[in-house]
């Protein structure tokens, strides 16, 4: 048995080049012990969106992610239609005082506000919307199709 230890955070060159395969292992375990489902989300189903009308994934995904956040909001909260429309989203979740930075020695992505989106067969089932900091990252709010409960999300995103 042979252990490394590899820094994770700034990505090492052995961190990346064992990546896929601890993924897999991680995967497996989940599946067996955790008995989560093969349809669980996968690496490849999770996109980085910064929030901007400015970014072409973000407009393109604006409706589909409002939509998504009104069905949540009434079901899990209760909230009626007008509680949750696209002004009051766009207010709570995409609206941000932090602005968009590209430092040097920074994240590939940059600085800022963003919509970590979960997407399954073509739809987005879960938002993340997170703060990528200098020395941390900050989940502001996570919001999911109800239909979609059985997956854990929440506890999927957090671990992510």
């Amino acid at each position: 048995l042979k252990v490394r230890v590899v820094r994770s955070s700034p990505p090492s060159s052995q961190f990346k080049a064992t990546f896929q395969e601890s993924y897999q292992v991680y995967k497996r375990y989940q599946m067996v012990i955790h008995k989560d489902p093969p349809d669980k989300p996968t690496i490849n189903q999770v996109r980085l969106v910064p929030v901007s009308f400015e970014d072409p994934q973000f407009k393109s995904s604006f409706n589909q992610s409002a939509t998504l956040f009104a069905k949540y909001q009434m079901s899990v909260h209760k909230d009626t239609p007008s509680d949750c429309g696209e002004n009051e989203f766009t207010r709570f979740l995409c609206d941000s005082p932090l602005e968009a930075e590209h430092a040097p020695n920074g994240p590939e992505c940059g600085y800022g506000s963003f919509h970590q989106q979960y997407w399954l067969d073509g739809r987005i089932i879960a938002v993340g919307v997170i703060d990528i900091l200098p020395y941390c990252v900050s989940s502001v709010y996570l919001y999911y199709d109800p239909d979609f409960s059985f997956l854990s999300l929440g506890v999927y995103s957090a671990l992510r």
